[in-house]
């Protein structure tokens, strides 16, 4: 029997490959997304002895991701006694301040990655444990700027704005007995992500200071660490009690 199941996206960087490796252990089943497989991580895993799978999509191009949710469906074990669906990959781009945001593609990909392609694969995730006898979890990673406004970060903000509203409805809808669901902001974190938003035009992002000061002065949390916290989180009995939530509430 297969202890827990896991899908995770977004599984080639950043925390994402750090929770990967956190959560491959034995008796977990554990699939993952990502525009690139890891042939590290399927040596890790083996040698952990976590059984892996690992799909290749696009998340931000919503046929790959409901393409990607089926073969999901049709790999997730049905004797798992947990099942945990984490929703991480996202993207900070494009930035730009709202009387310059012209790239329709880039606004189009964001809203896909940050928000459709989390529907998407809820939605079947739900659907393809519903009625089993086990304990279901939906971890959606948010951030800090869905609930704080930074100006150059219209869409990013107003993306995760929305996970996080997603995440009220769908609690809502699943209720005491349904699966529990939580968006969880992982605080400031030295990713690729980090980077990116580091080498920002000043004029697009005006609070580029700020993450640069972050960084040069040590402050940003090393992916591992939150990887074991947010994997620490999975696993509390409380799970779902507070569906937006921040890691940095439990340090």
């Amino acid at each position: 029997m297969t202890s827990t199941s896991v899908v995770l996206t977004g599984a080639s960087r950043g925390i994402g490959a750090a929770l990967a490796r956190v959560l491959a252990k034995p008796g977990v089943r554990l699939i993952t997304l990502a525009r690139r497989t890891d042939p590290e991580l399927q040596a890790y895993a083996a040698a952990q002895g976590a059984a892996l799978t690992q799909i290749d999509a696009d998340l931000s191009d919503l046929a790959a991701a409901g393409a990607a949710a089926d073969r999901i469906a049709a790999e997730l074990p049905r004797d798992a006694g947990r099942y945990l669906l984490i929703n991480n990959a996202g993207t900070v781009h494009p930035v730009a301040r709202g009387d310059q945001l012209e790239d329709a593609g880039a606004i189009a990909a964001a809203l896909n990655l940050n928000v459709g392609a989390v529907m998407l694969l809820t939605a079947r995730f739900l659907a393809a444990t519903q009625g089993l006898p086990a304990d279901r979890r939906v971890l959606n990673i948010s951030s800090g700027a869905g609930r704080n406004p930074n100006p150059g970060w219209g869409v990013y903000c107003a993306t995760k704005a929305a996970l996080d509203m997603y995440t009220r409805v769908l609690k809502q809808e699943q209720g005491a007995g349904g699966a529990r669901v939580v968006s969880l902001a992982p605080g400031v974190v030295d990713t690729d992500m980090q980077g990116a938003i580091r080498a920002s035009d000043p004029a697009a992002f005006p609070a580029l200071s700020r993450f640069q000061d972050l960084h040069a002065s040590g402050k940003l949390s090393a992916p591992a660490n939150v990887a074991a916290q947010i994997a620490a989180y999975l696993d509390r009995d409380d799970f779902g009690q507070t569906e937006i939530d921040d890691i940095r509430n439990y340090d």
